[in-house]
């Protein structure tokens, strides 16, 4: 029961921080990790259950998402499911001794980004001019990255809106929860086919980030964002050093 409750408060938590500005990665890969299940798989099963939240944030930000124009939302759908599934086919590849040598890192450079996503932003906006708007040149590395690891996901997603000249947050926030999702169900299917995904946990950590997917759309419009971000970057941190020492411990 305690593990039942822990899964679904991550589920929660990390639900609420992906609507709100990305770093749900950062509570549900560790929380799932350190109740045993192997970093491949919990990577796995950290994906799948955030699907749903994905689903229920661009379900709350759906009048945002109406409100972007001539965004081609099915070829943008299309090729981030495509680089998707070859991010997800490479995570099955690698062991579990692999993938927690890069854990660490993976962790650092997302908690990073995430830190000075601001700056990135905006870095990323002065290259507009010569970007072409919704181009697909980025948009593939973008989504390989996310079907192998998806920590910090969120923020790159802003930062290449940045670049592509979108400038509404509530749209960008919009179109990051729609494409996240279109990711996750094709890393659902491949995960699933290469049988990487711990079902259980993944029900109940789903079931959380349901709640605070919906619930975190509105939220994102209250909660001051630098004390958010701060708390997140503590969290990101936090998490780095552990799996760092992991890393060392041989664990």
């Amino acid at each position: 029961m305690l593990d039942a409750a822990l899964l679904f408060f991550a589920g929660l938590l990390g639900g609420m921080l992906n609507a709100v500005a990305g770093g749900g990665t950062f509570i549900t890969f560790p929380t799932l990790v350190f109740l045993g299940i192997p970093p491949v798989a919990a990577n796995a099963t950290s994906t799948i259950a955030a699907l749903p939240g994905y689903l229920a944030s661009a379900i709350g930000f759906r009048n945002d998402i109406r409100a972007i124009h001539d965004a081609p939302f099915l070829k943008l759908t299309v090729w981030t499911m495509i680089g998707g599934a070859i991010g997800s086919g490479l995570l099955l590849v690698s062991s579990n001794k692999a993938f927690s040598a890069l854990v660490p890192f993976l962790l650092l450079a997302a908690t990073l980004v995430f830190s000075f996503a601001d700056d990135v932003r905006r870095m990323a906006s002065r290259w507009r001019s010569v970007v072409v708007p919704f181009g697909l040149g980025i948009l593939m590395p973008v989504a390989v990255y996310g079907g192998y690891f998806n920590g910090g996901l969120g923020i790159v997603l802003l930062a290449m809106f940045a670049m592509w000249g979108m400038t509404d947050l509530h749209q960008m926030n919009g179109l990051k929860c729609w494409l996240s999702f279109a990711l996750s169900i094709v890393a659902f299917a491949v995960f699933a086919a290469g049988g990487a995904v711990a079902w259980g946990p993944a029900a109940i950590m789903a079931a959380g980030t349901i709640t605070g997917g919906y619930a975190g759309a509105p939220v994102a419009r209250r909660i001051p964002r630098p004390a958010l971000r701060l708390l997140i970057a503590v969290i990101g941190l936090g998490m780095t050093a552990i799996f760092f020492w992991r890393l060392i411990q041989g664990a």
